[in-house]
């Protein structure tokens, strides 16, 4: 038995109480919405004869409607921020629960009670009802509205830019915080027919263009970017116009992708990171089908906590999975993880296994127990220079651990596998690179035989992963500097970590074998543009507060990674931002022989054999000796 502070913690004293207030509340109007329906059909006087069907009417109504209201979530609302949306909830809620009505007065038609009864009562029931009730829920909002002036006493002026849902969202989050630091002034948005046009009494004073114009007219401090579904370039001259304008702090609403089923507010707000400057456009997502294809089912992810891993965690709990199973040798990491979704998902089943992939006994033991019925791999060594010092761990994780992994969801009969690969695979010339190619190569051979679909899923450098370069450079710019640098033409592509495994999960959903699918990373990016607005964000400026040096590309490195060889090219599919590698087939024969040769050269460390694996594996491996000849 949960115990009353258990309750208490899922469910709050304050929700207990809105929830019982609004349930009187909707009883009360109930009552009153079928008597007065009565006292006008007859004139306000009714007769005796009708008074048995008013006392069935009003419970069975109760019965019906509260259910519908609560599974409506119209008990679980904030008042300042009810809306329109609340108010179809109602009327689709009480729609249902007269139809409820209408088919048992039906059902009971000849009883004493329902014979006779003039039936226009129930539709002016129904009126009085949606009337009553929405009172009671935008009372409230009304009042606050009428009577609740901002005042700026002691709060800082904020600019809002964008004047579309996400900006009016965010000015009543704003306005209706008891507690709130910001006094908004106005919005600037770009849209010429919102222009000079007014949102719950503030104006739109111009277009972005205008910011160090409207800002050197008054006292703003401030500035929040409520643009999450806009491009990078909107919101990269946004941030542009304010830091003309002098404004030493700006914030942003985050993109829909990091606030999926959530209601934009203040707490959504926070500083403009390096990843919502840089220029690729929003990805299309389509929520439905990822939840079609997660619902209900045992996920089993490996590397679950790294950064992939731990985010496919968070993206996937939100699908509403059976049960997940988090798969890593990093106990700390695992830890973490799973305190967090289950602070957040406190109705999921969430299971951490501690286990090498390499480690076959154990993995048979997971897969053996749990049955998961997708596997998502992201288990891997990614340091593409510390992979060049020890390419026999490289070769015995990425490779033999995901042919491990691989081969255990063919035999427990996993619906799905997918494998997390990376443009580094695109003519390889280091060791990662290598060992991933040869991973997709794995998950194309064991397509077919078996029940489990195989699929791999490519994209490029994931922002503010671990090792990645934003901690570097944000703990050199910690530091004073300097910043380094490979080369001033290095490129990379780059994703958001929540959008990049938002596709991996369309992807694994679209799906049906053997394919190796290429995400859209958008434009390359310049390592040298990202230090130097890195570095602004710092609210520093480049070569001026903190330098920014060359070090020349370390071992393994190109100076740009393809997401494609030349002959591969694509096939569109369905989603606009991913598509498929149209790729040789694999010669299986050969690639069991190549394994076996593998693991007998890891056996004697013997890179100088591993590398002629690699040639001979993959025709477009060049490795670096020289990365300056690269």
């Amino acid at each position: 038995m949960p115990s009353f502070k258990s309750f208490l913690k899922i469910f709050p004293r304050t929700y207990l109480s809105r929830m019982l207030f609004f349930a009187i509340a909707d009883i009360v109007a109930i009552i009153l919405a079928v008597w007065l329906s009565f006292l006008l059909r007859f004139d306000g006087q009714i007769p005796q004869q009708y008074f048995s069907a008013i006392k069935l009417i009003i419970p069975l109504l109760i019965v019906f409607i509260l259910p519908i209201f609560y599974f409506q979530k119209l008990y679980s609302f904030t008042w300042a921020y009810v809306s329109i949306s609340e108010l179809v909830s109602l009327l689709k809620a009480a729609i249902a629960g007269f139809l409820f009505l209408g088919l048992a007065i039906f059902i009971s038609r000849d009883y004493p009670s329902f014979t006779g009864f003039p039936r226009s009562t129930l539709f002016v029931s129904f009126i009085l009802m949606i009337l009553f009730s929405g009172g009671t829920r935008f009372v409230k909002r009304a009042w606050l509205e009428i009577f609740k002036l901002p005042s700026g006493k002691n709060k800082k002026m904020v600019l809002i830019v964008g004047a579309g849902d996400a900006g009016e969202q965010l000015l009543r989050s704003i306005q209706f915080s008891s507690d709130g630091q910001y006094f908004p002034i106005g919005f600037v948005d770009d849209n010429p027919i919102k222009q000079a046009g007014v949102i719950h009494g503030l104006k739109v004073l111009g277009k972005i263009s205008d910011i160090p114009k409207i800002v050197s007219g008054g006292k703003i401090e401030e500035m929040i970017i409520a643009l999450p579904s806009a491009e990078k370039e909107d919101i990269k001259r946004a941030v542009e116009s304010g830091r003309k304008a002098g404004l030493k702090r700006i914030k942003i609403v985050p993109p829909v992708s990091e606030i999926i089923n959530s209601e934009i507010s203040i707490r959504s707000v926070r500083d403009v990171q390096v990843e919502d400057l840089l220029g690729r456009k929003p990805v299309s997502l389509d929520f439905k089908l990822i939840e079609d294809f997660v619902r209900g089912k045992t996920v089993l992810i490996t590397g679950a906590a790294g950064s992939v891993g731990s985010e496919l965690c968070r993206q996937i709990s939100k699908f509403y999975p059976s049960s997940l199973i988090l798969l890593d040798q990093d106990e700390t990491g695992i830890f973490n993880i799973s305190e967090e979704l289950k602070d957040k998902f406190p109705d999921l089943k969430i299971v951490s296994a501690i286990a090498n992939i390499q480690d076959k006994k154990k993995i048979d033991q997971v897969f053996s127990q749990f049955r998961p019925q997708i596997v998502f791999h992201a288990a891997a060594y990614k340091h593409v220079p510390l992979m060049e010092l020890n390419p026999d761990e490289a070769v015995k994780n990425n490779i033999f651990g995901t042919r491990t992994i691989a081969e255990r969801s063919l035999e427990y009969k996993a619906e799905k596998f997918i494998f997390i690969s990376t443009d580094k695979a695109v003519s390889p010339v280091s060791i990662m690179g290598a060992t991933k190619r040869i991973g997709e190569m794995i998950c194309q051979s064991l397509n077919g035989p078996g029940s489990t679909k195989f699929i791999s899923v490519r994209f490029g450098n994931v922002l503010d992963s671990r090792g990645s370069v934003i901690p570097i450079f944000r703990e050199q710019i910690k530091k004073g500097g300097p910043v380094e640098v490979t080369h001033p033409e290095m490129k990379r592509y780059f994703m958001v970590i929540s959008e990049a495994v938002l596709l991996v999960l369309q992807a694994g959903a679209v799906g049906q074998g053997g394919e190796v699918f290429v995400l859209d990373m958008g434009k390359p990016v310049k390592i040298l543009d990202l230090a130097r607005e890195m570095v602004r964000l710092s609210g520093f400026e480049p070569d001026k507060n903190i330098p920014i040096v060359f070090i020349g590309p370390r071992p393994g490195e190109k100076l740009f990674e393809e997401i494609l060889t030349s002959e591969e090219g694509t096939i569109a599919t369905q989603n606009q931002n991913i598509y498929k590698a149209k790729l040789l087939g694999t010669n299986k024969d050969k690639l069991d022989k190549g394994l076996e040769e593998l693991k007998s050269a890891v056996e004697k460390s013997d890179r100088e054999r591993i590398t002629n694996v690699f040639k001979d594996l993959i025709p477009y491996y060049k490795p670096s000796v020289d990365i300056k000849n690269n």
